[in-house]
């Protein structure tokens, strides 16, 4: 199970488990937002707690959820359920202890141009302090 929260402690998150990697995108918010992503459904791998403000934007299919007080993205969630009711999610692993997230590997997805998963290139989240 791994842990986040804002730098202020206002909003928090919790990953049952350990995904099985951080997806790094370069649309035009996620590379500006800097964040890593792990993703579940809402309640179901997923839970968040704590007042958030959203950014929804483009689509209009998910929204950004920040913390109003020190503006940190913690996630971004579904505006809408899927077709099996559940509501997809995904947390910023950024927001986490680093020892607890620091030997997941990362997925690249190029949400600019293809809109296509990358893969892996050995790379892990450790790999993106230095």
């Amino acid at each position: 199970m791994i842990d986040g929260k804002c730098h202020c402690g206002k909003v928090h998150w919790h990953f049952d488990g350990t995904p099985e990697s951080a997806t790094a995108c370069n649309c035009t918010i996620c590379r500006r937002y800097g964040v890593l992503w792990a993703y579940a459904h809402e309640n179901d791998g997923i839970t968040v707690s704590g007042p958030t403000s959203t950014y929804v934007w483009g689509d209009k299919h998910i929204g950004f959820h920040f913390c109003p007080d020190c503006g940190c993205v913690a996630y971004w969630r579904a505006v809408q359920t899927g077709r099996s009711g559940r509501r997809r999610i995904a947390v910023n692993l950024r927001l986490a202890e680093p020892q607890d997230v620091a030997d997941i590997p990362i997925d690249h997805f190029d949400g600019f141009d293809t809109w296509k998963d990358l893969g892996q290139d050995g790379r892990c989240v450790r790999d993106y302090w230095g």
